[in-house]
């Protein structure tokens, strides 16, 4: 099947390319439907064989969802939310499925009535599911908006002390996430009580519209903004002994090469942009300077952000950009061996997760013989660092231009996962030749006493 719609092309006429469209996407739903057949089907497999093996009763089932997400080419996190939804799906939304089936629904809307109805014991979900009944096309024409309030109305007619529940416990998801945007941009979100929400933000436009009004050229979003930073760090610029690491050849540091540097925890940045953070102490050029310009007429502190620079220099070995290995007797890997494994692998190693590294793991444990060395460890996320340890799952590191593990799965499935391209390497895993060397011409120095720190790792 997926051999011929590749070698499928659009109609000749509009009408047969709308069709066309039309019955992709039903084929997308019925996808997701059987999916979600299979993913219940594999965790009832995997939960036999577990018990069969003497896994405790309160484990079965670990590690089924990771299992679905590699397959699924997800992260870990997100597949355990498909085998949710596909158990909700199977088992107790018999409608909501049909509709999905049949292309009534897509995977999305049907994600949607799920967690709506998450709250529910199973009866008065399926009562929910039935009531709905997006099979009959009940939800033919609907948005999002209109699923939505319909699965929320009729969840809490059913069980509103549930509903109740739920919506005191959401309190206690509160968080803060970051996620990069284009152009050296991020997204800085937080999830809070809807009380708490409206206040900061009424709070933080109270605040534009004072510095509006006082005459700050700035738009208002841009004031909210800044004013979020300043609140939050204590500094107009918002780095205030905060260590920032960045990933960079010497080439781009001292020799103004166009190779970009990578800051962990975002990514790929512009080479300038990086030579100007660590410079001047300032990544935003002339808009910031005009910022600084106008918070002195209002009468706000202004002033450059000047850094302490230091640089820690790792070194890659030649042709293959892969960096210089270190290794420890200790059980434990060291604080620098740990800032090297983070500077290698930047994000969680699990293949197609990209959670942000909390464990440093052995790929060949301790208990077996595994070293304490740069290529037997591995940046993981907690979770991913837990599911290695169920039965069943092996890691073990293979030879490759860059550092590469394989993680086995306990139906013997295996995935690879390789370390990110540092910079200086080349399109093909291969480090860049160096160009003539030149005078070492070190960054300027800070006018100012260094009141900040950022650490410069030259690649």
């Amino acid at each position: 099947m997926i051999r011929s719609l590749a070698d499928a092309r659009p109609p000749a006429d509009s009408q047969g390319k709308i069709d066309g469209l039309r019955h992709l996407e039903d084929l997308k739903s019925a996808a997701a439907a059987l999916q979600a057949r299979f993913a219940v089907a594999f965790d009832l497999d995997q939960r036999r064989q577990q018990s069969s093996s003497g896994v405790p009763a309160a484990e079965l089932g670990s590690g089924v969802g990771a299992q679905i997400a590699l397959a699924r080419r997800e992260s870990p996190a997100r597949g355990g939310r498909l085998l949710g939804l596909a158990k909700a799906l199977v088992t107790e939304m018999p409608h909501t499925l049909a509709a999905l089936e049949t292309g009534q629904l897509n995977e999305w809307r049907a994600t949607l009535l799920v967690r709506e109805t998450a709250c529910l014991p199973a009866a008065d979900r399926a009562a929910v599911d039935a009531e709905l009944a997006p099979d009959t096309g009940t939800f033919d024409g609907a948005g999002d908006r209109q699923i939505l309030a319909a699965a929320r109305a009729a969840a809490y007619r059913r069980d509103p002390r549930s509903v109740t529940q739920r919506a005191s416990h959401a309190a206690t998801e509160r968080h803060v996430s970051l996620r990069p945007a284009p152009d050296t941009m991020c997204y800085l979100t937080a999830l809070l009580p809807v009380a708490q929400g409206v206040a900061v933000h009424a709070a933080l436009t109270r605040h534009a519209d004072t510095l509006r009004a006082a005459g700050d050229p700035r738009t208002r979003g841009q004031l909210m903004a800044d004013a979020l930073v300043e609140r939050t760090t204590g500094k107009a610029g918002g780095i205030s002994g905060i260590e920032i690491q960045l990933v960079m050849t010497d080439r781009t540091l001292f020799q103004g090469a166009s190779e970009p540097a990578r800051l962990p925890g975002y990514g790929i940045v512009p080479a300038g942009w990086a030579r100007e953070l660590l410079t001047t102490g300032n990544s935003a050029g002339t808009d910031a300077q005009a910022r600084d310009t106008a918070m002195d007429k209002t009468g706000n502190a202004a002033g450059h952000n000047d850094l302490n620079v230091w640089l820690r220099r790792l070194y890659t070995a030649p042709g293959t950009g892969e960096l210089t290995a270190l290794d420890s007797r200790a059980r434990l890997f060291p604080p620098g061996l740990r800032r090297l494994l983070t500077a290698r692998d930047d994000t969680c190693r699990t293949p197609y997760c990209d959670a942000p590294i909390r464990h440093y793991d052995h790929i060949i444990p301790w208990h077996r013989g595994g070293p304490t060395t740069h290529s037997n460890g591995a940046g993981l996320c907690e979770a991913c660092n837990h599911t290695k340890e169920t039965p069943g799952w092996s890691s073990r590191p293979r030879p490759g231009p860059r550092h590469t593990l394989d993680v086995t799965t306990p139906t013997g499935r295996s995935y690879h996962s390789t370390a990110p391209p540092l910079p200086g390497t080349g399109a093909r895993g291969t480090a860049q030749e160096s160009p003539a060397a030149l005078p070492y011409q070190p960054p300027p120095a800070a006018t100012s006493p260094p009141r900040h720190g950022t650490e410069v790792v030259a690649a």
